[in-house]
């Protein structure tokens, strides 16, 4: 107890979900290495988070509440947890995306979240790091809310996932070849499930390309329609339906117009073999 650090839960609430973590593993007498043989994770990793030295995520905490047997407190709570690496809306966004019918996403530059391998998202991650826009912890943070994001749209029903990609995300090289050679299989796989689409919109589409950022349209089970944008720094989260329903429409323009998925995959795989 002599190196017992003081918790300051007032400061944020990554403190404040730490104290509360401490707080129940004190009532159950065991030290931070038993809780993390209970949670199949190290000591240093409850350290962490009950100091505020990193903040959970949502599987951690799901795994807490089933070994404390809190039904889902700390899950709830680990909800205003959200990791400053996101930006501010996008955290919102992912709440209505897990339980979205339909998914229909557009990028351009980098592999849409969904559709990353984890070495592919670490190095943007890392990039950001050598930036100094992040920490090394956010980046940590960055990267597991990615797997949850995945992890969420493997369900039943299945949702369906729209996914139309500019030329730009195949061809910027992402870490080493060897990543760049996974992402390229990992998007060709994602291309023959069944309940999925993908499409290149290639550079000689020009000025018929509707979009130039980052565009994510949602169909939720009432069959209403959400829309979520971004600039450089503000993450964009709509529900009216008169701004929404003008992206639907230049978002089916694209599907016409970018290469048919059978193109699209012939593409991706030229690139892959290029990167061997």
């Amino acid at each position: 107890m002599v190196n017992r650090k003081q918790l300051h839960p007032e400061r944020s609430p990554r403190d404040k979900f730490g104290q509360l973590v401490r707080a129940m593993r004190d009532e159950r007498g065991w030290t931070q290495e038993e809780l993390a043989r209970r949670l199949g994770c190290t000591g240093s990793q409850v350290s962490a988070i009950e100091t505020g030295r990193r903040s959970t995520t949502q599987r951690f905490a799901k795994k807490l509440d089933l070994t404390f047997g809190t039904g889902d407190r700390l899950e709830r709570q680990s909800q205003a947890v959200r990791p400053a690496a996101l930006l501010e809306g996008f955290s919102e966004y992912l709440s209505h995306e897990a339980r979205a019918a339909e998914v229909r996403l557009f990028e351009n530059g980098v592999v849409p979240g969904p559709l990353q391998t984890r070495e592919y998202a670490q190095a943007l991650a890392d990039g950001a790091v050598q930036r100094d826009d992040i920490s090394p912890e956010q980046a940590h943070d960055r990267v597991e809310v990615l797997i949850e994001r995945q992890a969420a749209l493997v369900r039943k029903p299945w949702p369906l996932v729209f996914v139309v990609l500019d030329e730009s995300c195949i061809r910027r090289q992402v870490g080493s070849p060897e990543i760049m050679r996974a992402q390229m299989e990992r998007l060709i796989e994602f291309a023959l499930l069944p309940n999925t689409a993908l499409q290149i919109a290639p550079f000689s589409m020009g000025e018929r390309k509707p979009f130039i950022r980052l565009v994510h349209l949602l169909t939720l089970p009432d069959r209403s329609l959400m829309s979520y944008v971004e600039s450089q720094t503000q993450g964009f989260l709509d529900r009216d339906q008169a701004s929404v329903l003008p992206l639907v429409k230049n978002y089916h323009q694209l599907q016409v117009e970018a290469a048919s998925q059978a193109d699209s995959v012939a593409m991706i795989e030229q690139l892959r073999k290029g990167t061997q």
